[in-house]
C-alpha cells in the first residue's frame, strides 16, 4: 500500500501554532502577574499590543522558513522579534526574561548556511545572558538558564524546519518518479507501436502493390492478395490492442514465418530457418522484435535480392542473425529509431545487438542469454 505523505502545510501550521502560543504565554503570564501586583490597568493592554506584534512577526518568520518562502521582507519581522525579545526584559524587568527565546528560535531557521545559523544562535544566547544580568538576575542563576533553557528553542525549531523540508523533498521526489514512469511508459508505447505497425504497414503496402499488378492479368491471385491484406490488417488491429494493454506476447517461430512470407511477396529470396529445440520463452519476445524490425529495414532501406536468417545457440546465448545483400555502400551504419529501440529491448533482456555492413551485405545479429536476462 502506498504510504500517504502528510502535507508540509499541516506540519508547518501545527508547529507555528504551538510556537506562537508559547510566545503568547511568555507575555501573558508575567503581564497578568505584574498587573495583579501593582494594580495598574495599563500593563495588560500594553503587553497585549507588544505580544500581538511579537506573535505575528514570529509566526510569519517560522511559516516562511518552514515552507522555504523566506524573502528580504522577513528580515523586518526578525528585527521586530529581536527588538521586542530583548527590549522588553531589558526595560521591564526580569519577569519577562523568557522572551529572548523567540529571537533564538527564529534565528535558527532564517539563515541558509548552517555555520551562520549556529553562530547567530550562540551570539543570541550570550546576549540573553547579558540581558538577564542587566535585569538584576544573579550570575549563578543566569548562566544555567541562559546556557540550557534559552538554547532549547533553537534545535526544536530547526528540527521542525528540517522535517518540513524533508517532507517537501519527499513529495517532489515522488512527483519526479511519477513523471519518469509516465515518460518511460510513453517511450515503451512509442517503441512498441513503431515496431508493430512499421512491419505490418510495409507488408500491407507490398501486398497491395502486388495485387494491383495481378488484378488484370491474374484476378484469382489478386483476390488472394486482397484476402491476405485483410488478414494482416486484422492482425495489426489485434497487435495494437495488445500494445495498448501492455500484454503483447510473441512467438519467434511465427515472426520468422511472417518474415519469410513478406520477403517472398517482395521478390526477395529467403528460406525459413529451423529453430533449436526447446527454446526458452523469454527469448521469443526480444528476438521476435529483432526479426520484425530487421525485415522492415530490408523492405524500406535496401534493394536486396536475398536474405538469410539463422537461429542458433552459442556459449549459452541464443543468437539470431539476418544477412542480406542490400547493404549500404559504406561500412558505417547509422542507427535509426527502430534499431535504437531494439538495442534497448535487448539490453533490458540482458542481451546485445550488433550491426555490420561491408562487401555489399548488411548483417544484424542479436544475442539473448539462454538462462534469462533482467527483463
Amino acid at each position: 500500500m502506498k504510504a500517504r505523505v502528510v502535507s508540509t502545510r499541516v506540519i508547518a501550521g501545527v508547529a507555528v501554532t504551538l510556537f506562537a502560543g508559547s510566545m503568547v504565554a511568555m507575555l501573558a503570564v508575567p503581564a497578568a502577574g505584574m498587573a495583579m501586583e501593582t494594580g495598574s490597568g495599563w500593563i495588560v493592554p500594553v503587553a497585549a499590543g507588544f505580544g500581538t506584534l511579537l506573535t505575528v512577526c514570529y509566526a510569519r518568520v517560522l511559516w516562511a522558513a518552514f515552507l522555504r518562502r523566506l524573502t528580504w521582507r522577513h528580515c523586518l519581522d526578525v528585527g521586530v522579534v529581536a527588538v521586542i525579545s530583548y527590549g522588553v526584559p531589558l526595560f521591564a524587568g526580569v519577569s519577562w526574561i523568557a522572551l529572548p527565546m523567540a529571537f533564538i528560535s527564529a534565528a535558527s531557521v532564517v539563515f541558509t548556511r548552517a555555520a551562520v545559523t549556529w553562530a547567530v544562535t550562540l551570539a543570541a544566547t550570550v546576549a540573553a545572558i547579558l540581558v538577564m544580568l542587566v535585569s538584576g538576575m544573579p550570575l549563578p542563576l543566569a548562566l544555567p538558564i541562559g546556557a540550557v533553557a534559552m538554547p532549547f528553542m533553537a534545535p526544536t525549531t530547526y528540527g521542525v524546519a528540517w522535517l518540513c523540508h524533508v517532507v517537501d523533498d519527499l513529495r517532489e521526489a515522488r512527483a519526479e518518479l511519477a513523471r519518469r514512469a509516465v515518460d518511460e511508459e510513453r517511450l515503451r508505447f512509442a517503441r512498441d507501436l513503431h515496431d508493430t505497425l512499421g512491419h505490418t504497414l510495409h507488408a500491407i503496402a507490398l501486398r497491395a502493390e502486388l495485387g494491383e499488378r495481378l488484378v488484370r492479368t491474374s484476378p484469382g491471385e489478386a483476390c488472394a492478395e486482397l484476402a491476405e491484406i485483410q488478414r494482416i490488417s486484422r492482425a495489426a488491429v489485434h497487435d495494437v490492442r495488445e500494445v495498448v494493454r501492455g500484454y503483447r506476447a510473441m512467438s519467434l517461430d511465427t515472426e520468422l514465418a511472417g518474415v519469410v512470407a513478406v520477403l517472398g511477396a517482395a521478390g526477395i529470396r529467403c528460406d525459413r530457418p529451423e529453430l533449436p529445440a526447446d527454446l526458452p520463452r523469454h527469448v521469443h519476445v526480444p528476438l521476435g522484435w529483432v526479426a520484425r524490425e530487421a525485415v522492415t529495414n530490408v523492405l524500406r532501406h535496401s534493394a536486396a535480392s536475398w536474405c538469410e536468417v539463422t537461429v542458433h545457440i552459442e556459449e549459452d546465448q541464443v543468437i539470431l542473425e539476418m544477412v542480406n545483400d542490400g547493404g549500404p555502400a559504406g561500412a558505417k551504419v547509422a542507427r535509426g529509431n527502430g534499431l535504437t529501440g531494439l538495442a534497448e529491448r535487448l539490453s533490458a533482456a540482458g542481451g546485445s545487438l550488433t550491426t555490420e555492413a561491408g562487401g555489399g551485405a548488411f548483417r544484424v545479429s542479436a544475442a539473448v542469454p539462454l538462462a534469462g536476462g533482467t527483463a
